[in-house]
């Protein structure tokens, strides 16, 4: 049994980075369901055999656990990291770099598809893991006994995955496709842009007139502002309701829209006055907005699909890997491949879904 270590001293943990092995396992536990940014509290290394349980809350600690982070050296092994990235990033300023992800590992290495970290240890180990403490209040200190014991489980079988996936992918000859998608996926983490088109996400905004859409557009930008000013989740300030509704029906004036927030459950009604200038100003690039694109035709989706599922079973990849339905709609109405389709999954893809892309006439 590996030994738990607290840590909570940043130079203790910048003195174990000098002496670091060349991978470790990484994990996090923070909190993010009443607030916009999520709040990082711990982080789990293992390392060298050990699990370093790193108290985030201690002042100067996220500048040290930023430095392994950075440590070019040091492989990160995470599971299924994508919330992690960006709980990193808000923390610490920075994503890890190099990273390798178990749950993406075992998904192109023909495991499953999004595997939890609970399955895979099973099916890799045959150690079934406790789920005692996932909704676990991860702020409070001391922790317990019972949630030190959980977090230390979380990265202690990270490197048995690790060896399991990667031994597979090296058989397949597919450890390119996984450096692809870490990069793509660190990369994206690394950037805190908002969505500049955020009416697209919304499958009713395309019963909206242009007006409509642009009122959305407006609002759906105000929402994402005063969330991140706010440090509250979007839902909190606005839903998507609500949002869809002033939208297609907008108020006479102020005082309509205050009246309408009134009488609606969970509105904002605090933030009547901004949201009324946000929903009657024009935004800058609203001129350029692409308009939401009705349901694409439903034969041509499943045609894609099932093109997909052929070469996935070819391959030997689990449903869902090679791309997702969202995807297949958005290069059949764009005709462009989207960015997640890119690379490999282009180069496999491209072969066997072009012809039927002509016949939409969605080819380019």
């Amino acid at each position: 049994m590996s030994e738990v270590l607290w840590i909570d001293q940043p130079a203790e943990l910048l003195r174990r980075l000098q002496s670091a092995p060349s991978r470790i396992g990484l994990d996090t536990e923070f909190i993010r369901e009443r607030t916009f940014w999520p709040r990082l509290a711990l982080v789990q290394m293992a390392v060298d055999g050990d699990v370093l349980l790193v108290d985030a809350l201690v002042p100067g600690m996220a500048e040290a656990i930023a430095a392994w982070l950075d440590a070019p050296h040091v492989l990160k092994v995470m599971h299924s990291a994508s919330e992690d990235l960006v709980t990193f990033r808000c923390a610490c300023g920075t994503v890890p770099r190099p990273m390798y992800d178990t749950q993406v590992a075992a998904a192109l290495a023909g495991f499953g598809a999004g595997m939890g970290y609970q399955r895979l240890v099973a099916q890799v180990t045959g150690t079934t893991l406790a789920k005692g403490e996932t909704r676990s209040d991860w702020m409070r200190r001391p922790l317990s006994p019972a949630q030190l014991e959980y977090a230390a489980d979380d990265v202690r079988h990270l490197d048995a995955l690790y060896q399991a996936t990667l031994a597979r992918l090296r058989e397949l000859g597919r450890e390119a496709w996984l450096e692809e998608d870490m990069a793509r996926t660190a990369e994206q983490a690394a950037h805190d842009e908002p969505e500049r088109w955020p009416h697209l996400g919304l499958r009713a905004a395309q019963f909206l007139d242009t007006a409509g859409q642009r009122r959305l557009l407006r609002l759906l930008r105000w929402r994402e502002q005063q969330a991140r000013a706010q440090d509250h989740p979007r839902s909190w300030i606005l839903d998507n309701d609500l949002a869809l509704d002033l939208a297609r029906d907008p108020p006479a004036d102020g005082t309509a829209l205050q009246a309408r927030l009134e009488a609606t459950p969970k509105a904002p009604r605090k933030l009547g006055k901004s949201l009324w200038q946000a929903l009657t100003t024009a935004v800058a690039d609203e001129e350029q907005m692409p308009a939401v694109a009705a349901e694409p035709d439903r034969n041509a989706v499943r045609r894609l699909q099932d093109a997909v599922a052929r070469r996935s079973a070819d391959l030997g990849l689990p449903d869902g890997v090679l791309a997702s339905r969202k995807q297949l709609e958005a290069l059949l109405e764009s005709g462009s491949w989207p960015q997640p389709l890119q690379g490999w999954r282009r180069r496999e893809l491209e072969p066997v879904l072009q012809p039927l892309l002509a016949r939409t006439g969605a080819a380019g």
